[in-house]
């Protein structure tokens, strides 16, 4: 499978170019408009998005009147948005957006939330391939140059956060919440721990990087 493609829609140029480029580092294609009409008028050339992330309040043409020209192509939308009162939340959700995040916001909950929508809709594939590793997710197996290596749970998921945000920095305690959960009471140290473990069964030592007073990032 290629890569997903993602259209972005939000006026306000820093958030969009933020967006854009953390998407296009995990291997995503982007294309982003800072108008709605524009949006809507380049939807008629080129449709082929596997998921859209709408501001609502956008010049041209606002975000819902924008998701009903989205929805004729089954295009799955998160909407992105200031605008965190009910009214405008409900208005998405029953108008047929997938998701509705208000600003500020993490850029890694919206990725995490883009690839969740993705998995929904079937829109992404099961298999992940970095590296020498191929991460079948429905099996939930490791191999390694067509080798089956025998992972933990806590080790498969924490690879799994790692190889989907490849190239990215990931704090002790993002990965602490993303593996083990919110509710995880442990230190970060347990993170460090299975970073060693994945190192030595994977022979990833080079390849995942300790980033100083941070966390980790696999590099491909």
């Amino acid at each position: 499978m290629g890569k997903h493609r993602v259209l972005i829609v939000e006026d306000e140029i820093p958030i969009a170019k933020m967006i854009s480029m953390n998407l296009r580092v995990a291997n995503y294609d982007t294309t982003v408009y800072y108008d709605g009409r524009e949006a809507a008028e380049g939807l008629l050339e080129s449709h082929d998005y596997d998921i859209a992330i709408l501001d609502i309040m956008l010049p041209g043409l606002d975000g819902f009147s924008l998701l009903e020209e989205i929805k004729k192509y089954d295009i799955p939308v998160i909407f992105l948005t200031a605008k965190d009162d009910i009214a405008s939340k409900v208005q998405g959700l029953q108008g047929g957006a997938e998701d509705y995040m208000v600003k500020p916001f993490e850029i890694l909950e919206l990725m995490v939330r883009v690839e969740k929508i993705l998995e929904r809709t079937k829109k992404l594939d099961n298999v992940i391939h970095v590296l020498d590793l191929e991460i079948n997710m429905e099996e939930h197996t490791v191999r390694k140059d067509g080798e089956e290596i025998i992972l933990k749970p806590m080790e498969f998921d924490l690879l799994l956060v790692l190889a989907k945000n490849k190239n990215i920095a990931i704090s002790r305690e993002k990965l602490l919440k993303m593996v083990w959960g919110v509710d995880f009471m442990g230190e970060t140290r347990t993170v460090d721990v299975h970073i060693g473990q994945l190192r030595k069964k994977l022979g990833l030592g080079e390849h995942i990087k300790t980033v100083s007073k941070l966390g980790y990032r696999l590099e491909d």
